[in-house]
């Protein structure tokens, strides 16, 4: 088992910046393909950014290519995503998620949530 927990989501205006976290326990994800999805109220679940746990390719949904930035921190087993010049059309839930095996875009392919952080960007 896999346990995530988000943090940093919150209320920003549009231009601004936030740093969401995702503190990873249980069994190592060192094998693990890590990503951060968002959702909004009668949407799918949509992929925004993942990250090889490995070998740190990563990888960015057109829609927050050159304004996102995910990374992580294996001594502490943390994952982040780093938020910059944000739109009101970012404001959604994000969720932290994993899976084994390789880069996947689709959030059925990942086997570990967290609870979300709401990230809501004023105009």
């Amino acid at each position: 088992q896999v346990q995530l927990v988000e943090s940093g989501g919150g209320l920003v205006q549009a231009g601004d910046s936030l740093r969401l976290s995702c503190a990873a326990s249980g069994r190592t994800v060192s094998n693990y393909f890590m990503g951060w999805f968002r959702q909004t109220p009668g949407k799918e679940r949509e992929f925004v950014a993942g990250i090889s746990w490995i070998i740190s390719s990563t990888y960015y949904a057109d829609s927050v290519k050159g304004r996102f930035t995910i990374s992580r921190d294996n001594t502490k087993n943390m994952l982040y995503l780093q938020m910059d010049s944000l739109k009101p059309e970012d404001t959604a839930v994000y969720y932290c998620a994993a899976k084994q095996g390789p880069y996947r875009t689709t959030y059925l392919a990942y086997n570990y949530w967290g609870q979300g952080t709401q990230v809501t960007v004023s105009s």
